[in-house]
Order: structure tokens, then sequence, then C-alpha cells
């Protein structure tokens, strides 16, 4: 069944005072129960603050929990290794439209086309309320893309992973779906030696935690047939950014991110890692496998031409450097020797890229006077300026955004919004040539009469869609 965005926004709408009583029962509940052990967990402190200042929904379903292995990935496949693909069939083949978008004197991005619901989708497909963590490649001349969808941007046993493939962007072949009875984020989608491999992160079941179980790998065999899965990496480590580098793979991940909430853990831990095979990493830099150690989790890097690296770190958690952004650098005879600077501002599920000797960022933009993620509450104890900023950044309203890294200085300057509003911001690209880039994203429904903050988006329907992004030469 494919669920449209009118009737998701109705079904929201029809459950939405059952829900909410329900929630704010559960909550006053576990307040208690917390008082009466003399804890409660931050993270929780500021879901029930937000919750009752906003009157949002929101409560775990109980049902429809499905099997660990879902059998559209088959147990029993075999890896089919193909001849790589004519170089003739490119991506501005199968996506025409994409490539001939006129370029303009400055960056601008299309209007969007949404695909997270779509009718383009195949029937296998079961749309939940929240449609949000994507990857997007193009692979044998077809785009794949992954996603997760759930009741809401949290935690929840429903959670299901989906991949579909396109040859064209408009109609798409069901090749999977993961459902775990937990959460499932963080999907890869990377070709290796004309494979292509598909990573997903497990997580738990309670939406007011951040539980990693672990990170699975399946290989493509054939339409909707994928191997077994293979655990990879340490059951804490989450992969954020997995690419192909010359031949071989690289992830950027991190440990300790059950500590980004709980507030009461070891440093959470920044590492570097290459793989020939996708199941085996070592550190890409020899006897350094951890490259930022502290508040850091999400991370992005580029190496530029001239062998330096320029580096993005969402400092949510916060360490001596303060709370919201380190952006780093390193030189090209020392790449495991980050030097960073503090930025106020938190760009969210950062994605780098170059492109004309430039380094461009996406990530969430908070909608302020000044955008920070950092209130500088210096009198209050570490632990409720953690608070303090959690709270009101979740209380304000999100864009998606473009902008800029000066290489030299590690200024992040705004460049333009994607189309985003409420919950947003996970974005994926494909290169397409020439200063044209087709970027797919997240976002709550645009248009809306009231600017929706960003966590009232985490309870409501969010969307996936597909726009081009033009950068021209200077």
């Amino acid at each position: 069944m494919v669920v449209s965005a009118d009737k998701a926004v109705s079904l929201y709408r029809l459950s939405y005072g059952f829900w909410k009583a329900l929630c704010l029962m559960s909550m006053l509940a576990e307040v208690r129960r917390g008082m009466e052990k003399g804890m409660v967990n931050y993270i929780s402190m500021i879901c029930y603050l937000t919750l009752y200042l906003t009157l949002i929904t929101g409560c775990s379903s109980v049902d429809g929990i499905k099997e660990r292995e879902n059998t559209s990935l088959s147990p029993d496949a075999y890896v089919e290794v193909l001849q790589p693909s004519s170089t003739k069939t490119t991506v501005c083949v199968a996506f025409p439209a994409g490539c001939s978008v006129p370029m303009t004197s400055e960056p601008q991005i299309s209007h969007p086309t949404f695909v997270v619901p779509g009718d383009g989708l195949p029937a296998d497909v079961d749309v939940d309320i929240a449609n949000n963590n994507l990857d997007i490649t193009f692979w044998r001349e077809r785009f794949w893309l992954a996603w997760r969808t759930g009741p809401y941007h949290f935690a929840d046993e429903s959670v299901r992973m989906y991949v579909v493939s396109s040859p064209d962007l408009e109609f798409w072949r069901f090749e999977g779906e993961v459902a775990l009875g937990a959460d499932v984020r963080e999907p890869q989608l990377v070709a290796l030696n004309d494979e292509l491999l598909f990573y997903h992160a497990e997580l738990g079941t309670n939406a007011l935690a951040f539980e990693p179980k672990g990170t699975w790998l399946r290989r493509y065999v054939a339409p909707g047939e994928w191997t077994p899965p293979v655990a990879v990496f340490d059951a804490s480590f989450i992969p954020w950014r997995i690419r192909p580098v010359d031949g071989v793979l690289q992830v950027l991940g991190y440990t300790g991110g059950e500590n980004i909430y709980a507030r009461d853990g070891d440093p959470i831990e920044v590492h570097w890692l290459t793989s020939s095979d996708g199941v085996n990493w070592n550190p890409v830099v020899d006897d350094q496998p951890v490259v930022l150690s502290g508040g850091s989790s999400e991370t992005d890097a580029v190496v530029l031409s001239d062998g330096s690296l320029v580096g993005v770190s969402r400092n949510e958690a916060g360490d001596t450097d303060g709370f919201g952004m380190k952006i780093c650098r390193a030189d090209a005879e020392s790449l495991g020797d980050w030097h960073c600077v503090a930025d106020k501002k938190k760009y969210d599920s950062p994605l780098l890229f170059e492109y004309d000797d430039r380094v461009f960022l996406i990530g969430r933009r908070n909608v302020t006077e000044s955008g920070h993620y950092d209130l500088e509450q210096l009198d209050l104890p570490f632990e409720q300026q953690y608070a303090v900023n959690q709270l009101d950044y979740s209380n304000k309203p999100k864009r998606c955004a473009l902008w800029s890294v000066e290489q030299d200085t590690l200024k992040v300057s705004f460049i333009l919004d994607l189309p985003s509003a409420g919950d947003t911001c996970f974005p994926e690209l494909i290169t397409l040539g020439g200063g044209r880039f087709v970027v797919f994203n997240y976002t709550s429904p645009l248009g809306q009469e009231a600017d929706p903050t960003w966590v009232t988006g985490q309870f409501e329907p969010t969307l996936i869609y597909h726009a081009i992004l033009t950068i021209p030469r200077r």
C-alpha cells in the first residue's frame, strides 16, 4: 500500500487527540518513576518539557512487529558478479532532464519532485507517516534509494527500511525491506568492484534513547534478492559516511553515540577507517583509528587536490570547545592530526563535497536570528547548558541549507536553503557533471501556514524528494 501525503496528514490528525492523551499519561508516569529512583535522564526531561510546551503527539506503536529477517531479502542468495557496465551509459542518459537544467550566475535549487510517498513506488512498499534517513546512489544504469519509514522520527519497533531502484527517477522497482522489530537507520548504498553493498544500523525501541545495536551488511544479488546479513564494526559503532575512494572504501563513523543524550558516559570517538572488502576495516592513518574525541559524532570530510583535508563534525554533546560544530583541517603530510575551530551553529546531518576547488556543506539550519545551537549559558553547570541548548533548539523551525566552507579560515557561510521545513535534512547527492547535482532530502510538508518547529515536525508526516542543485564555476 502506498499512502499519499494528504492521506498521511488526515490519518495523523484523526489520531491526534487519542495519542496526545495517551502520551501525556505515559510521560507523567515515567517522570514519577524517575523521581522515585532519584534520577531523570536529561534527554527524557527535554522531551517531556518539549512535548508539554508544544502539545504534540507521539507514542510508540505496539502493533506491526515483524520478524527480524524479512523474506524479501533472500537468506539463500548468492552474489552474481557481472562485468562492469558500459561507460557509454551514464547518469545523464538515465536522467537527461537533470543534466540539462540551465546554469545561472549564482547557485540555485530547483523545485522539489516528491518521491516518498509517491505514485511511482511499487505496491510492496508500505509507506508510514515519517520518512527520513536516506541514501541514494547510481549503479548499473539505475538509481538506488534506501530510506527509513516509521510512525514518527524516533525509535519504534514498527520501523522499516526499504530499498527501491529506478532507471529514470520516476518509476521504482522493489528491491528489499528490512524489518527488525527495532529502529533501523543510517542506510549506506555503496558500489565496490561492481558489487552493490547495503549497510544499515540497528538501534533499539526506546523513543527517548539512542541505542546502537550493530551494523549489518548485505550484497545485492538480483532484483529483490540480497545475501544474508553480515555484522560489521563494533556493536556501538555508527557509520556516518561510507564512500568508495580509489578502489577501496572509507568510513567516518563514531562510537559512544549512546552518550550523546545520556550525558553520563565516555567521550564520543570519531573513527576514520578503510576496507578493501567492506567487512574488515583498518585505520586510514596507520595506528590511528580515532581522529576526534569529545562531544563529536556525525562527521564528514573531503581530501582536497593538494592532499590536505577539510572536515566538519557535529558537537551536539559538547566538550571543552563548547557546543555546536567543529570545523577542521589537516595537512597532507599528517592527515590524522585534525585542527578544529568551534562554530556555535550545528549543521546536523552534514554532507561535504568539493567542486571547482571549493568545499560545500549541506546541513541543517536553525531558523533564529543568530542560528546558534550553543546559547553560551556559561553560568550554568555543563549538563544544564546542554539541556537548555537542546530544549531551545528543538523548539525552533529548521531548514536544510547549502553552505560554503573556507579552506584556510574554516569559516562557514550560508548560500541558500533547500526546499525544507520542520523536521528536515538528511541530504545525499549524485554528481551529474558541469556543476549540476541531484540532491535527495526529506522534509515536513512545505507551504504550511505556520512554520513548524523541529520537534513538532518529528511527530508529523515527512516526505522525501529530489531537486537539482546548480553551482556555477567562479
